[in-house]
């Protein structure tokens, strides 16, 4: 059934409305409109829908949730609805453990509050970060998030997990991991959390310092999944950019292509974004194995790598995503045309490894070379830092090489290992014997800040015959080393 935007459907004051967010339903009195899942839906509008449009809820005149069995009796106990900043004794039978709230400094204490600011409180420390996740790290009552991404009824479900517990432990698998960034945010708006720590696919939701699950924001149960829109095709026969010719010439070349990774089902996603960037980098065109998933799971995996990416897609075949990186592509690593490497490539560069002949004679280019934007980066900041050299002469020989190397290796050494170094001048001013000088700098120090005139010895006091009488060559044995060792070898006999 074509659908256009606005309200397809009202039942009194509730309606079903369809906009950017796909099919949402709205209530009178709620928050925000309500939908089936909050992270996974696409950002294209639907163009048709597959039944009806009906509200999922239970209608308003039921006295009670429907709950599928018939109502049992009224209790003659007066339990008391269970209130956070009054909790059971801890002792108490019959009573599961339940957490105050908190965590608060000494001398202070929980306060109602009604908007989120006012419920999160002070921002945690490093040490109650800690001290909430740590018992929490091995412990295995936690709400899985899967491939319907944050649904409805996972809202009243994470405050029954917050009822008992300070800090409530989501574990995502499978679509949703892709953009993760994007299935905190939704977290967060929805449930007035704080995601407070995130390893992986495992994120922890504190509550708020002054969360009371008597005044929790209470919605309606869904009752049912509705079925899902119907929105444009991923996959065009003439992509954006590409003739009909080039699409099918890149989809012949797909299926020889070897898949950069395989995703297995129910994993965790989240560094995919960035292989499929990497992997742009060395080719036009990128392949994903994803034999054993549902085919609703790899497309909606192609579907938000096209908008993360971003990438065009080309093809769906074989349980595989085929993806192009368009004409517009930029490189990570900024421009790659370089004087250093001569590199020419067109839009199937990469793909194939056969070389291409320089002339109509079949004569290979001997100084094409086709390396990749991150080496280059690599190349050219090594070049900045004095770390390798560029020949600008290609046709040395030899000997002409090898100088130049070792003029090289002595350069990059000096300048590696070269310090600072203080040269000593005598009286009149001039300068001692022995002196150093640093490349490009100065000293300002006076060296009489550093030794005392009695320190400093003129060269007069010294007699240079003194230092001709001395023999630099002392004779075999004459060390005391040598008298002990020879008195031992006299004892040992």
């Amino acid at each position: 059934m074509p659908v256009q935007k606005g309200v397809i459907s009202t039942d009194g004051d509730r309606c079903v409305i369809v906009g950017e967010n796909g099919v949402s339903y709205k209530l009178p009195g709620a928050p925000f409109e309500f939908q089936y899942s909050y992270s996974e839906t696409p950002n294209a509008e639907p163009i048709a829908i597959r039944e009806p449009a009906y509200l999922p809820f239970a209608p308003p005149t039921m006295p009670r949730p429907w709950t599928g069995k018939a109502p049992l009796k009224k209790s003659k106990k007066n339990i008391p609805l269970f209130d956070s900043f009054n909790p059971p004794p801890p002792g108490k039978k019959g009573v599961k453990h339940v957490e105050k709230p908190g965590p608060f400094p000494f001398g202070k204490y929980p306060k109602e509050g009604k908007t989120r600011e006012e419920i999160l409180g002070e921002p945690l420390k490093k040490w109650e970060i800690k001290m909430l996740v740590k018992p929490l790290l091995s412990y295995n009552r936690q709400v899985n998030l899967g491939r319907d991404g944050l649904t409805h009824n996972m809202l009243d479900l994470i405050h029954s997990h917050w009822k008992r517990r300070r800090v409530c432990k989501i574990k995502c698998k499978g679509v949703p991991t892709v953009d993760m960034d994007n299935v905190c945010r939704h977290i967060e708006e929805k449930t007035g959390g704080k995601i407070i720590h995130r390893v992986g696919g495992v994120v922890y939701l504190f509550r708020g310092r002054n969360y009371n699950y008597r005044t929790r924001p209470q919605y309606p149960v869904m009752l049912w999944k509705p079925a899902t829109p119907v929105y444009p095709k991923l996959i065009q026969e003439a992509p954006e950019g590409l003739t009909k010719a080039e699409a099918d010439e890149f989809r012949k070349k797909g299926k020889s292509l070897l898949p950069i990774c395989t995703l297995a089902k129910n994993g965790v996603y989240a560094s995919l974004v960035k292989d499929v960037r990497d992997a742009f980098e060395e080719c036009p065109l990128v392949k994903i194995d994803c034999k054993g998933l549902q085919p609703s799971d790899y497309k909606k995996i192609g579907a938000k790598l096209k908008e993360l990416v971003p990438c065009v897609l080309l093809s769906f075949d074989d349980e595989q995503i085929l993806m192009w990186r368009g004409r517009d592509w930029k490189s990570m690593y900024g421009d790659t045309s370089s004087t250093l490497v001569p590199f020419k490539a067109d839009i199937s560069s990469g793909i194939d490894n056969s070389a291409k002949s320089s002339d109509d004679s079949g004569t290979p280019d001997a100084q094409r070379v086709v390396s990749s934007p991150k080496m280059m980066s690599l190349w050219r900041r090594a070049i900045e830092s004095n770390k390798a050299l560029l020949l600008e002469e290609l046709a040395l020989g030899p000997d002409a090489l090898l100088e130049k190397v070792e003029e090289f290796e002595g350069m990059s050494l000096a300048i590696e290992h070269s310090c600072e170094a203080l040269v000593l001048s005598s009286e009149d001013g001039s300068s001692s014997s022995s002196s150093a000088e640093f490349k490009g700098g100065s000293y300002s120090e006076d060296e009489n800040d550093i030794y005392s005139s009695d320190d400093i010895i003129d060269d007069e006091d010294y007699d240079d015959d003194s230092f001709a009488e001395v023999n630099p060559s002392i004779p075999l044995g004459s060390l005391p080393v040598d008298k002990i060792a020879e008195r031992l070898r006299r004892e040992s006999k």
